[in-house]
């Protein structure tokens, strides 16, 4: 189902826009826990994203998204 859904994603969505994204939402758009991508950054595999000045979240810009996306479909 996740492989399905991150498929959909890089031939059917068109390009996100320039906005930043927290953890939950990236995770919702590629079908996966936020721990996973959390579990990714601290072994190495995807790297860790930038951090909102004021409150310290994680920001993702969709260029990292797409990098998830590759890194997902290379695990299947």
């Amino acid at each position: 189902e996740t492989y399905t859904k991150v498929m959909f994603m890089v031939e059917e969505q068109p390009k996100l826009s320039n906005r930043r994204y927290n953890i939950q939402e990236v995770a919702d758009m590629l079908g996966i826990y936020k721990g996973t991508i959390k579990n990714y950054e601290a072994k190495g595999i995807f790297p860790k994203p930038r951090r909102n000045p004021i409150n310290k979240y994680r920001e993702y810009v969709p260029q990292d998204i797409d990098i998830l996306k590759r890194i997902l479909l290379k695990g299947k």
